[in-house]
């Protein structure tokens, strides 16, 4: 169970998402390494970051360690973003997110966790590929505009100053079905130096997942998943089909 602060005693309104800014307001609900790596990232951007968490010491560290101007309860950081991160562990973000959702209504949500279980060969998608956390925290708070973004990367990428790889910045996929949503990560991917990359609806959000779960098998195997695709304009001779 996730214990937080009860929403109907903060006075608040629900964010316009048409109102947009090159700086935006972010909430951040979470305090481990996701929480902490990109807030520092958006904090770098120039945002203004509220760290939240169910113990209120811990928010006060992370808040430190990323350069956050404030730090308080889970429902303060939600009341304070524009945008509201989810980084808490894949099978508690639903629950958070339905507890929270009065607090979520019109405000663009991401969820950056990875669903994923131990498995014979490796690890597995905990939701068995029938449906995303992205899908069930849209269920669980349908006023949000979730959107499924920053868990295909490790998140030591996200503590790099305008992560650029082979010359090229870092490509940054994400899946929503809320078209101001999209335009706010766009806005938000690329203050931090990234290209934004869109593919498609929140339906599509299961194939980050398992984008993401494949990558941290193969990095624990000890080999590289990038050298898996490479681009089919490298082959000699390469004709459009």
């Amino acid at each position: 169970m996730v214990c937080i602060g009860a929403p109907s005693v903060l006075s608040v309104r629900p964010r316009d998402t048409d109102d947009r800014s090159k700086h935006m307001r972010i909430g951040i609900l979470g305090t481990g390494a996701m929480a902490t790596a990109l807030g520092a990232a958006w904090v770098r951007a120039g945002h203004d970051v509220r760290v939240g968490g169910r113990d209120t010491e811990a928010a006060a560290r992370t808040a430190q360690f990323t350069g956050a101007s404030e730090h308080g309860s889970l429902a303060e950081a939600a009341a304070h973003g524009d945008v509201v991160l989810i980084a808490v562990p894949a099978d508690v973000a639903a629950q958070l997110a339905r507890e929270l959702a009065p607090l979520l209504v019109g405000r663009t949500v991401i969820d950056c966790t990875v669903p994923m279980a131990p498995g014979e060969d490796g690890p597995i998608l905990a939701t068995g590929g029938t449906t995303s956390i992205a899908q069930l925290i849209a269920d669980a708070a349908p006023g949000a505009h979730v959107v499924k973004a920053f868990g295909v990367c490790h998140e030591s990428i996200w503590t790099l100053d305008r992560p650029a790889f082979e010359g090229a910045p870092l490509a940054v996929p994400f899946c929503t079905d809320q078209p101001a949503a999209a335009t706010r990560m766009a806005e938000i991917i690329a203050s931090m130096g990234c290209t934004p990359l869109p593919c498609g609806g929140l339906d599509r959000a299961a194939l980050l997942e398992a984008t993401a779960v494949f990558a941290v098998g193969v990095w624990w195997s000890g080999a590289e998943a990038r050298f898996a695709f490479p681009a089919p304009a490298l082959a000699p001779g390469t004709v459009d089909d």
